[in-house]
């Protein structure tokens, strides 16, 4: 039977809102007879259960209360209502100097955030090297920690909380902080202690990064669970409802599948298109890894059936990244609908990996859309796509036109029989 590892039941939190500072005063002093306040419930009674070696995404808008619920779960701050149950050592990532004590060095605040945690000196001793080379912060590690960027701030608390052995590793919004090659490191460390069974919760508001390293998901709104289930499924039907409204919900609910994107289709639809000499420009190797230097399709005017190819040169800046995969995607000019977007680790295929500039073709060999305007999106990545080196939105455009013969967006192969 697998082991719970967190159990909450019932759970809520309610702070009080005072119209102005005397009222608080008041209340105190027990001046007034009645209630100075209004009750602001941020949880309104969640009940959730994680399994051992579990990956839950959270998602929701600001103020859902998301971190509200992890501080509860990591005892920072005590529930109004309700019971929260944890089994096992807890490493979390809520801000950005939780736990660290700014006047002590970056060595001192290791062990620190170790004995908190109840690892004796001794069992820190043994630990303290891999988090200073995970960190790779150079001389500042015997620096007080209040003269760190939030950038060394995010690499020392994350290096600390991944190498501390967990049992649960909790992580709101700490990636956003820190470089592209600290994010690679932390997701693959975070995927390593995931296949070791490690219990992970994650909030992050970069939604393809839950669906792509979350197998589960929960949606939190206005202090409830409004979803929980297979995180593909649970993030769209999030998305759909931070681009529609209500009316998404109901009708993702009624579809028997879902859909894969390769990026934020927000992020993707407001990047602009570049030329092409503005892609070979020079790309500083310490800033990113690897970088798109040129797309192209084979014509600009298709009919249903044709061959079309896009032509994708790009550019690696280290030695080798593992794990790294180029995704081209096609979406209706507008955005408003995801037609199809393969990548190379979906498919099983490789591409070059190493240093130097590369160049591969993504082949449709009997392009199946209908009637439309039609663009292109380009991205390369790795870690299965949640880690994103360079995206190109709507980078080339192409139109679909033909004599009337089928309607609808896409020509599906099909049969037509008399009964009677």
């Amino acid at each position: 039977m697998d082991q719970t590892m967190i159990e909450i039941k019932g759970l809520k939190k309610v702070y009080p809102l005072y119209d102005n500072p005397m009222d608080r005063v008041k209340e105190a002093l027990k001046i007034s007879k009645g209630k100075c306040h209004k009750d602001y419930y941020v949880l309104k009674g969640i009940d959730l259960e994680v399994k051992r070696g579990e990956s839950v995404g959270i998602v929701g808008v600001n103020g859902s209360g998301k971190s509200t619920m992890l501080k509860i779960i990591t005892g920072v701050l005590n529930a109004s209502e309700g019971t929260v149950k944890v089994s096992g050592k807890i490493a979390a990532l809520l801000e950005l100097g939780a736990g660290f004590n700014p006047e002590y060095t970056g060595i001192e605040n290791i062990y620190l955030n170790g004995m908190m945690m109840g690892y004796t000196r001794e069992e820190m001793k043994e630990r303290v090297q891999k988090v200073i080379d995970f960190a790779d912060i150079g001389d500042f590690i015997n620096q007080p920690v209040k003269t760190y960027s939030s950038g060394m701030f995010a690499r020392l608390a994350f290096a600390v909380s991944i190498n501390v052995s967990p049992d649960i590793l909790i992580v709101d919004e700490a990636l956003s902080v820190g470089d592209t090659r600290f994010q690679i490191k932390c997701i693959d460390k975070m995927k390593e202690l995931k296949d070791n069974g490690t219990t992970i919760l994650f909030v992050s508001h970069a939604i393809e990064q839950i669906k792509r390293f979350c197998t589960r998901a929960i949606w939190l709104k206005d202090g409830h669970i409004l979803e929980d289930g297979e995180a593909s499924q649970v993030v769209d039907i999030y998305d759909n409802f931070m681009k529609y409204g209500e009316k998404a919900i109901i009708e993702q609910r009624k579809r028997a599948e879902t859909t894969l994107e390769p990026t934020d289709a927000k992020e993707a639809a407001g990047e602009e298109s570049e030329t092409e000499e503005r892609f070979g420009e020079e790309k500083p190797i310490q800033d990113i890894p690897a970088a798109i230097n040129k797309v192209s399709i084979n014509k600009l005017m298709f009919h249903t059936f044709e061959r079309l190819e896009v032509d994708v040169k790009y550019e690696i800046f280290d030695e080798v990244i593992s794990d790294f995969l180029l995704g081209v995607a096609i979406y209706s000019k507008d955005r408003s609908t995801y037609v199809f977007g393969p990548n190379t680790y979906l498919d099983k295929f490789e591409v070059p990996n190493t240093a130097g500039k590369h160049e591969v073709k993504y082949v449709i060999e009997s392009l199946p859309l209908l009637k439309g305007d039609y663009v292109i999106d380009v991205g390369i990545f790795n870690n299965e796509g949640i880690v994103n080196f360079d995206y190109k939105g709507s980078i080339e455009e192409f139109v679909v036109t033909n004599k009337y013969f089928s309607e609808g967006q896409v020509y599906m192969e099909h049969n037509w029989e008399v009964i009677q």
